[in-house]
Parts: structure tokens; C-alpha cells; sequence
């Protein structure tokens, strides 16, 4: 069957680049960047429909429910990429945020032939993770009909789970299947068709509001202060004690004593110097709150 491109935005043909082959290498370089700098305000524009999203991702969590990425080549490398990172980042666990990408592993290096075009993948690769309707699916396809993606969003619709589109192509098949379309117009490429470039921008942008708005939502951040971060490396370990500093006005040696007296929690030894409470006084607190320091420290009376 053939497709249309000629009526995707991000396949059309940018009159600012048209001659780019022939120009010096820093005027090549800042017709790009001019171009790059039209993303922010495209995703600017959409920015209650992420709000929704964000909304419905962190209601989500609080079921017990998960944030499902699905997406091929450049989309779902980007899906990849933003869940791999929540789990140090949010001491979140590797299952709350799941990316699924149309030819498994081995496509995350390299393209992976005809596999964004395989419906039936798309379906069992929720299966294969028992997608229910707790969950929220967020469809990511630049063009917005990429085959593997519509399947998923159009079973994750007959489960009655919640769905969102991120494509960069209005009024696409993926917007019309979701519950909430998430659309950045950036408009055609400096590359014709070279959608890792703008479009990959945008929905990398996106991606970063999505699950770093639903963690705030979730009591994950103090202030802006990742409070959950895990300390798996020297570096963490450093800025679990900085961050202790930053959030109490304490000295380095407490928050070192507190740290090891809950066994690197941040947001546990926070609460422990902010309500001079125990450790195991501080972990019961926080339980009872849902892990907001916040409401923690007004239940305290801190």
C-alpha cells in the first residue's frame, strides 16, 4: 500500500534549508540551530494537553498501575532512553516505566527491517508485559501512523487503559486513537524527512516533562531536589549528602550520620534532621504520607 508523505508536515521539504549543501559551515550550522530553537515553543503550545498526561500518569502510579512507552526507530530509542533513566534518578522500580520498542532489543542499535510496520507486534509486545488497564500507553511516532504504535494504542484502548499520542504531524492516526494528543508542530526538517532531528527534539522534551512531572506528582522531588535518587556510584553518593545539606541547612557531618542511619534514603534522612525524628520514626511518617516529605513535616508539626 502506498503512503502519502506529502501530507506529513515532518516529511515536507524546508524552504530555510534549501540550499544549505552550499553554504560555509557556520552558516549551515546556524540555519539548524535557528530551526532548533522553533521546538521549544512548539512544545510551549501543547503544554495543557501534557498536563493531562502528566495527570493521568501519576493517578496511574498511585493504583499501582505503569507508564508504557511504544515506539520504532528514533521514537523508540527516545522511549528508551527516558525510562532507563527514571530509576536512578527516582529510585523508581524498572517496572513503573516500561519501553517497548517494534523489534526488541537488537532495533535499539540498529534498524531492525519491516518492524514498525508489524500490527501484530505492537499487540504482543504489551501482552508479553501483561498490559492492563491500570497502565497508561503512550503511543511515540513522529509521522503519527507508524503500524507497530497504532496496534498497541488500539489495544490498550480495548483494555479501557488510558492512551496518549506524541507524534509531530497534526491530526494523525495515533491523535485520533488516543485519549490525549500530544502534538508539536516543529514544522519539516533542515533534512527533508530527517525526523531524529526537530521531531526527535520535541517528543525528547516532552518524554522529560512527562515522567519528571509525574514523579513530582508522586512526592519524588523536595523543592527540585531528587530526593529518591539512587546512590549507585561515587558521584550519587556525594550528591545524596548535598542534597541532605541543601534540603535542611545541616552540616555535612548530620547528614552523612543520618544518611547512614537509614541506609542512604534521602528523603528518609531529610525528615529525620527537619523533624529530629529517628529512622524508623521518619520511614513510618513518610509511609503514612505517600512519601511527600511535605505533608510529612505538616503531620509533624516541623
Amino acid at each position: 500500500m502506498k503512503i502519502d508523505l506529502n501530507t506529513m508536515i515532518t516529511e515536507g521539504r524546508n524552504p530555510a534549508s534549501e540550499n544549505i549543501d552550499e553554504l560555509p559551515t557556520e552558516a549551515m550550522l546556524r540555519v539548524i540551530n535557528q530551526e532548533d530553537q522553533k521546538v521549544a515553543l512548539a512544545v510551549e503550545a501543547i503544554v495543557p494537553e501534557i498536563a493531562r498526561a502528566v495527570d493521568a500518569i501519576a493517578a496511574a502510579f498511585q493504583q499501582g498501575g505503569r507508564l508504557i512507552y511504544s515506539g520504532a526507530g528514533t521514537s523508540g530509542r527516545l522511549g528508551i532512553l527516558d525510562a532507563s533513566e527514571c530509576p536512578p534518578t527516582y529510585g523508581t522500580p524498572r517496572e513503573q516505566v516500561v519501553a517497548l520498542i517494534a523489534g526488541g532489543h537488537k532495533a535499539i542499535l540498529q534498524a531492525v527491517e519491516n518492524a514498525e510496520d508489524n500490527r501484530d507486534m505492537g499487540v504482543d509486545d504489551l501482552k508479553a508485559i501483561n498490559f492492563n488497564a491500570k497502565d497508561v500507553l503512550v503511543g511515540i511516532a513522529a509521522s503519527g501512523r507508524t503500524p507497530y504504535v497504532v496496534a498497541a494504542l488500539e489495544y490498550a484502548r480495548q483494555l479501557g487503559a488510558t492512551t496518549a499520542a506524541l507524534t509531530c504531524n497534526p491530526d494523525s492516526e495515533i491523535a485520533r486513537i488516543a485519549d490525549i494528543a500530544l502534538t508539536p508542530v516543529v514544522g519539516p526538517e533542515v533534512v527533508t524527512g530527517s525526523s531524529r532531528m526537530k521531531a526527535g527534539t520535541a517528543q525528547k522534551l516532552v518524554l522529560n516533562m512527562l515522567t519528571t512531572g509525574a514523579m513530582i506528582r508522586s512526592g519524588k522531588v523536595y523543592g527540585n531536589l531528587m530526593v529518591d535518587v539512587e546512590a549507585t556510584n561515587k558521584k550519587l553518593i556525594q550528591r545524596q549528602v548535598n542534597i541532605v545539606l541543601q534540603a535542611t541547612g545541616c552540616s555535612e557531618a548530620e547528614a552523612q550520620r543520618a544518611l547512614s542511619a537509614c541506609g542512604g534514603q534521602c528523603k528518609t534522612a531529610i525528615l529525620m534532621v527537619l523533624a529530629r525524628l529517628s529512622a524508623e520514626d521518619a520511614q513510618a511518617l513518610l509511609q503514612q504520607n505517600r512519601g511527600f516529605i511535605r505533608q510529612a513535616l505538616h503531620q509533624q508539626g516541623a
